[in-house]
């Protein structure tokens, strides 16, 4: 039984997004289950897009999601932050492995001119010199006929000579001469049998003047000669397998299977795009999505274990892999079903591990380990992704200026609240420090309130922290710490007593 051989081929015109990752997931589960190889390959043919960043993002993006690559374009020297590098410096520190090289398309251009030459001896392609205007008029009039627009195949009525005379004087592009009837089908992994009338499809463009190979045709080339045994891919490409097959047929090869994944909609059934919320992996990592959250949740648009579970770690997904439970309906994109992965696995973290994570996104806070851990654990059970670290526990670091009445509990007079200020305030000052622990906070407080919580620990929270919104007073006075519990205390008994 041969291997079996995957590839994504990203287009480095953007940052890696999330429907990506998804397609990366896939073939990386079905070459793990299969016990084959998950191969990376850059299509970088479109010279006019490219966005010198996106291979070490992509490259960030896999490392980051555990996706290990066997082949192809695995690593980059340069740090994908570093802004000053332009693509072609980008594209010499990138590290490839394989026998089957070089893996980015701009480096293979001999290979692509060899084979198109050879499509060119045996008539199967031919040179075409229309130009933009000539070809925009000519789609013009099939839509007037209500015919699909499409190539008309007038230069492949010149003669020989006339062709070998204009090839050195003017810019061409290669077309792949298509059958003008019969049909061309396929058998997809997901969706069965799909086939199209020959006579619908247009001649496609295989190599252009500018000595680069289309999509169409380099696609081709690359999977045959790097040996792709199977390729997952977007649906938006079903339309354009029957060119790739007949190019496969041209040169007698045989072609991979092929499965061609759902795209993931909004909520409301429209294209995922940007107004939705992040797209790029790049901005899910900032925001502190865990991995774990992101691949459970993404191995599930699209895909259905057949029973009733949600959580599947990464080894877990391997094993419960199987093309059969891919699905034909599209997937919605669900923040708050993302937002529960997110809160799940951080919860499942250690303090340890939280601390360390959140880290970076208390750097411009504090330094200090022992009280990251603290803000760690009081955070942790609200928290959905690590960013979330930060928030509500600015007054850590400085107390707001508020207003005297938000120390108010509804109508409860204002002596009251002193009253229970002051008594708080006794409770906390007689804990000795190596007492001042959060459940000894809470208990002790909690046993003062008593039936009175609202007209004791509203104001507590006010006090402590100077907003509506916070942790709780116990957990609020446990990060201040004694000294600055009592201070923040002792300076809201004299905003009401100036009330």
């Amino acid at each position: 039984m041969s291997t079996v051989r995957v590839r994504i081929a990203p287009s480095p015109t953007g940052l890696f997004h999330l429907g990506s990752l998804r397609t990366a997931l896939t073939n990386y589960l079905f070459a793990r289950k299969e016990k084959g190889v998950f191969l990376v390959r850059v299509e970088d043919t479109d010279q006019n897009r490219l966005v010198p960043e996106a291979i070490p993002d992509m490259l960030a993006s896999l490392k980051w999601a555990g996706l290990e690559i066997n082949e192809g374009v695995i690593d980059c020297r340069k740090n994908v932050n570093d802004s000053s590098l332009n693509y072609t410096e980008i594209k010499k520190n990138i590290i490839q492995k394989g026998n089957f090289g070089p893996y980015i398309q701009s480096e293979r251009l001999e290979i692509y001119r060899r084979y198109a030459d050879e499509l060119l001896r045996k008539k199967i392609a031919y040179p075409c010199f229309c130009r933009c205007e000539e070809l925009d008029k000519m789609r013009k009039r099939f839509l007037k006929k209500g015919l699909p627009p499409k190539y008309d195949r007038s230069c492949l009525k010149l003669s020989d000579a006339e062709v070998k005379s204009r090839m050195v004087k003017e810019p061409f592009v290669l077309r792949l001469k298509t059958p003008l009837s019969g049909k061309t089908s396929f058998v997809d992994l997901i969706r069965g049998k799909i086939e199209i009338e020959n006579e619908l499809l247009d001649d496609p463009i295989i190599m252009k003047s500018d000595g680069f190979p289309t999509y169409h045709f380099a696609v081709v080339v690359d999977d045959h000669l790097m040996k792709i045994s199977h390729v997952f891919r977007g649906e938006e490409w079903i339309s354009s397998t029957p060119k790739h097959l007949l190019i496969y047929k041209a040169f007698g090869w045989k072609p991979p299977v092929f499965g061609h994944l759902t795209n993931i909609l909004n909520m409301h059934g429209g294209k995922l795009s940007k107004r939705d919320g992040s797209v790029s992996i790049a901005d899910f990592r900032q925001k502190g999505f865990l991995p774990e959250a992101i691949i459970n949740f993404i191995a599930l648009l699209g895909w259905n274990p057949k029973d009733n579970r949600e959580l599947f770690s990464l080894s877990e997904l391997i094993k419960e892999f199987d093309t059969k439970k891919l699905n034909k309906a599209a997937p919605r994109f669900d923040q708050q079903r993302l937002d529960w992965f997110g809160k799940y696995y951080l919860g499942q973290k250690s303090l340890e591990e939280l601390s360390f994570l959140s880290a970076p996104y208390l750097q411009k806070l504090t330094d200090d380990q022992t009280l990251i851990k603290k803000i760690a654990q009081v955070q942790q059970s609200r928290m959905h992704v690590l960013g979330d670290i930060t928030q509500d526990i600015d007054f850590v670091f400085k107390l707001p200026n508020y207003s005297s009445d938000l120390l108010i509990w509804k109508d409860t007079p204002s002596q009251i609240i002193k009253e229970n200020l002051r008594s708080t305030l006794k409770i906390i000052s007689d804990i000795k420090l190596s007492d001042f622990s959060l459940s000894n906070l809470e208990k002790l407080l909690m046993t003062i309130a008593g039936e009175n919580r609202g007209s004791f620990l509203w104001p507590l929270r006010v006090a402590l922290s100077g907003k509506q919104k916070s942790p709780s007073p116990f957990e609020c006075a446990w990060l201040l710490g004694r000294d600055e519990s009592i201070r923040r205390i002792e300076k809201a008994v004299s905003k009401i007593s100036n009330f």
